[in-house]
């Protein structure tokens, strides 16, 4: 396989992007930093504990809301269909995805469930080293009620004419707990079944073997789990890795796309042919993975979205990858402005 692009190709797909419109299906939680200086710490008098002390607070969307958040960075439209509860962080999460011109008509309140919260305390230490100290989550546990189940799939028929491309983002591992239950997992193959020239793109963490008919974008460990029923440890040989894209692809029918970090990316979308390693953008100096996968989704998704093929995709996917994990401390985005100017570092790219 030859494959080349330059910054003409680059920027004519990129130029597409605000003539796109995605739909964004899947869990919505509440990222809420907590900031705290350990030199203003105290100790607790009836437990003797440190108590820590917040200085200051920085909320933003999470989990699907990342996704939607990258999308719009890349300034593709996006629509939301998920769920919060009738409380103050479902407030917050919905201030903050309109503020980014979100549509969210379709984001379901539901007085009795939780709106999902990653609250994530950062330590700032004296020497100035800011660090992530253990997260508290916030999740439904119990299944999604039938009537909301209903209206999510209701939502999803009546919103897919106007999209070029659905995102699934999957995050909850309690199965039928989340926005993506069985019954909306089986309505969403037969809407990818019925609407074969629209992108349907599933990012599961915990679930990507239960999908078919669309396209799978995973990491390693997930790919494995989701071939072979068991975790994996991310240190296997290439046959293991295409015994995998071979069993995920016989389920789906449809392309596999496996990150795997610094080493890019794998495209699988033929069983006749050989994988297709994209090769990581490399960076200098720290990073912080965290988000690195969503903006790889948003960046692939996109690019399909608006006419590349999917090498293109994914070597545009691993470009924004590149720009959110020099972002520290945060779930960052890229612009597309930002990943022409990482590929110009570059100057073309060709793989063969």
């Amino acid at each position: 396989m030859n494959f080349y692009m330059d910054e003409t190709r680059l920027r004519q797909i990129l130029k597409q992007f605000p003539e796109v419109s995605i739909l964004v299906i899947g869990d919505f939680f509440l990222d809420n930093y907590l900031i705290l200086e350990r030199e203003l710490s105290e100790i607790s008098l009836e437990t003797g504990l440190e108590a820590y002390q917040v200085v200051a607070r920085r909320k933003s969307p999470g989990a699907a809301g990342t996704v939607t958040a990258n999308l719009r960075a890349l300034d593709v439209n996006v629509l939301a269909l998920g769920l919060t509860g009738a409380d103050g962080n479902g407030y917050e999460l919905r201030e903050k995805l309109v503020e980014i011109k979100v549509d969210i008509h379709a984001l379901i309140k539901c007085p009795g469930r939780f709106t999902p919260t990653y609250n994530k305390p950062m330590m700032r230490e004296p020497d100035g080293r800011q660090h992530e100290l253990n997260r508290m989550d916030i999740k439904n546990r119990s299944p999604l009620p039938s009537d909301v189940e209903h209206d999510i799939i209701k939502h999803m028929d009546e919103m897919l004419p106007e999209v070029q491309g659905v995102l699934i983002a999957d995050q909850i591992q309690e199965r039928n707990c989340g926005v993506i239950t069985d019954k909306v997992r089986e309505e969403i193959h037969k809407l990818a079944l019925a609407n074969p020239r629209k992108f349907f793109i599933a990012d599961s963490r915990w679930h990507a073997g239960l999908f078919h008919e669309v396209i799978l974008k995973t990491n390693l460990s997930e790919a494995m789990n989701a071939a072979e029923g068991a975790a994996r440890s991310s240190v296997v040989d290439q046959n293991e890795i295409y015994a995998c894209c071979q069993e995920l692809y016989k389920r789906s029918q449809r392309p596999i796309l496996i990150t795997r970090g610094d080493r890019g990316c794998i495209l699988f979308n033929n069983p006749e042919s050989h994988m297709v390693e994209i090769p990581a953008v490399p960076v200098e100096g720290p990073i912080d993975i965290v988000g690195a996968g969503d903006s790889f989704l948003t960046g692939m998704g996109s690019s399909l979205c608006a006419g590349a093929g999917f090498e293109e995709a994914a070597l545009i996917g691993n470009l924004a990858a590149s720009i959110v994990i020099q972002q520290i401390g945060t779930t960052g985005t890229a612009s597309r402005a930002q990943i022409i100017e990482r590929f110009r570092e570059f100057g073309a790219i060709s793989i063969s």
